[in-house]
């Protein structure tokens, strides 16, 4: 699964390139040093949450995970060959329990601000309430096809193909298929660097 290979490797070498340990960056990020040999080994891609804590204390945009090569004019993605995906296992185990499939529209670009996606949304399946994560920045999502909910903070949205949202991604906050049918959205997430 080259996707999670991709991210860990891509993670391992900043850390090593900043001499951190493991359990040095764990420290820094306030995340659990098992957490980052997951990635790390490919074993696990997690929800944006923690990738997000991680690239701020490597001191680095999380487009850096997610890119290949750099491009510093624009990046043109023709409708369906987004061939950049990841799969965050999210609330899963393990990334073959992902309900969220994401597919880079601007991979490569360098120096972006931004990070647009567009998601395939699979329902979980799963009776436990989601776990809501947070971090700083913004997110807009528009509904391409078929029904998610959006839980933000105390409230729960839930949005049908045509709908949009914008919110503070500093207030907690999940994302996921609404009832027993698969979505789609377009998702841009904003993290100041």
């Amino acid at each position: 699964m080259p996707e999670k290979n991709r991210i860990g490797a891509k993670m391992r070498q900043v850390r090593e390139t900043h001499g951190l340990s493991r359990a040095e960056l764990a420290a820094k990020c306030a995340s659990d040093e098992r957490l980052i040999e997951q990635i790390e080994a490919g074993e696990l891609v997690p929800s944006l949450t923690p990738l997000l804590k991680i690239a701020r204390a490597l001191g680095v945009r999380l487009g850096t995970f997610l890119d290949d090569a750099v491009h510093t004019g624009p990046v043109l993605v023709r409708s369906g060959q987004s061939t950049n995906v990841t799969r965050f296992s999210g609330d899963a185990p393990t990334s073959h329990g992902s309900t969220l499939d994401f597919f880079s529209l601007a991979a490569d670009k360098a120096d972006r601000h931004m990070e647009p996606f567009v998601i395939d949304v699979r329902p979980s399946g799963a009776a436990a309430p989601p776990q809501l994560s947070s971090h700083e920045g913004e997110e807009f999502i528009y509904v391409l096809a078929g029904q998610i909910e959006v839980c933000y903070g105390k409230e729960r949205h839930t949005l049908e193909a045509g709908d949009s949202i914008y919110y503070d991604s500093i207030v907690p906050h999940h994302v996921h298929a609404a009832g027993d049918g698969d979505a789609k959205i377009l998702a841009v997430v904003y993290a100041p660097y």
